[in-house]
Parts: C-alpha cells; sequence; structure tokens
C-alpha cells in the first residue's frame, strides 16, 4: 500500500500545470521560452496574472494532498516527508513531459500547508519581504526556502523535518542554479518584467 501511495505521489507531482495551461492558450511548449521553467512566475512573465495563479494554486495542491492524506492514512511523519519530496521531485522532473519540470517552490508550499503551518507562515513572509524590497522571485524563493530547516529547529520540530528541509532547499537551489548565475551577474528579470 505504502509502495503504490509514493508511487502517487510522485505522477500527481509529476503533472505539469504551467505546461498544459501554455500549450492550451498557444499551442507552444512553454519550456521554450522565458526562464524555460513550466512555473507560475514563467507563466506571469508570457501570459497573464489569472493564468499564474491557476497554475501557482494547482502546484501547491499537488504537494499538499499526498502529504495530507498519507498523515491521514498511515500517521507515519517519515513516510509523509518521503511522499512530499517525491510530490515536489515529480514537479521538477515530470515523468510526463520528459523529467524537465519546475523550480518546486510552490509544490513545497503545498507540503508545508500539510505538515506546518507556522514554518510555511515564516517562509511566504520571507519571501514576500524579498519580493518586495528587490523584486527578484528566484532570490524570494532560496531565500525563503532556506528557513525550512531553521523554522523546524526553532519550534522543536522532529530531526526529519529539520534533515526534510534541508533537503527542498538543496533540491531548489538546484533547480535555481541558472537563476542564481544570473543574478551574480545582474542579468536576473525582475517580477513584473514580461519576455520580449
Amino acid at each position: 500500500m505504502k509502495i503504490l501511495f509514493a508511487l502517487f505521489s510522485y505522477l500527481f507531482g509529476s503533472i505539469p500545470t504551467g505546461y498544459l495551461l501554455y500549450l492550451k492558450i498557444n499551442k507552444r511548449d512553454i519550456r521554450n521560452f522565458g526562464s524555460r521553467s513550466i512555473g507560475a512566475t514563467n507563466l506571469l512573465r508570457l501570459t497573464d496574472k489569472k493564468t499564474a495563479l491557476l497554475a501557482a494554486l494547482f502546484d501547491v495542491i499537488k504537494g499538499f494532498i499526498p502529504v495530507f492524506l498519507c498523515l491521514e492514512l498511515f500517521d507515519d511523519l517519515f513516510f509523509s516527508l518521503i511522499c512530499g519530496f517525491l510530490a515536489v521531485f515529480g514537479h521538477c522532473f515530470p515523468i510526463y513531459i520528459k523529467f524537465k519540470g519546475g523550480k518546486g517552490v510552490a509544490t513545497t508550499v503545498g507540503v508545508y500547508l500539510a505538515l506546518s503551518l507556522p514554518s510555511l507562515l515564516i517562509l511566504v513572509l520571507v519571501f514576500v519581504a524579498i519580493i518586495m524590497i528587490t523584486k527578484y522571485v528566484s532570490l524570494g524563493s532560496l531565500v525563503s526556502v532556506m528557513t525550512l530547516p531553521f523554522t523546524a529547529l526553532i519550534f522543536g520540530y522532529d530531526k526529519f523535518i529539520i534533515y526534510f528541509g534541508i533537503l527542498m532547499f538543496i533540491l531548489i537551489a538546484f533547480q535555481h542554479r541558472e537563476n542564481i548565475k544570473r543574478l551574480i551577474q545582474g542579468k536576473e528579470r525582475k517580477l513584473g518584467e514580461k519576455e520580449a
């Protein structure tokens, strides 16, 4: 049963929301445009706020559902973390579109919506603050996800949640490797800048 649920977590996380929305609107592969990501930020750059918000909401759901159901069905924190990781991993490397997906931030938000509301609240506050100050979504994503292991430590959560937060940061930093290069070079696009 757990093996099937783990597989479900990955396959559900793999649903390429942004890719499907852009394909429906423009009949093209979003991975050929903008940042080449299937996430909401690239959708916002290429389409409109409504489409980007829809993608972001579903990407959050992709992380929330597996962890929430896992906690309810199995009452097993460690296995819930595995399923949460598989959902985020699926978003980043979706089997349906040859393993080239998004950055994983919104799906990680969904995981923490089911796992830890205090940690999620701090993540969102940091994310919003960084974006308001710098206008860089990528920087806001990286710094906010970096708070996850620290908030788990501060709130006295299980050590596996701390390790999970570190793992999420490593995965998301890897997915943002090109953004990090552009940030260092001063070439990263700011929020609201449209693709030419």
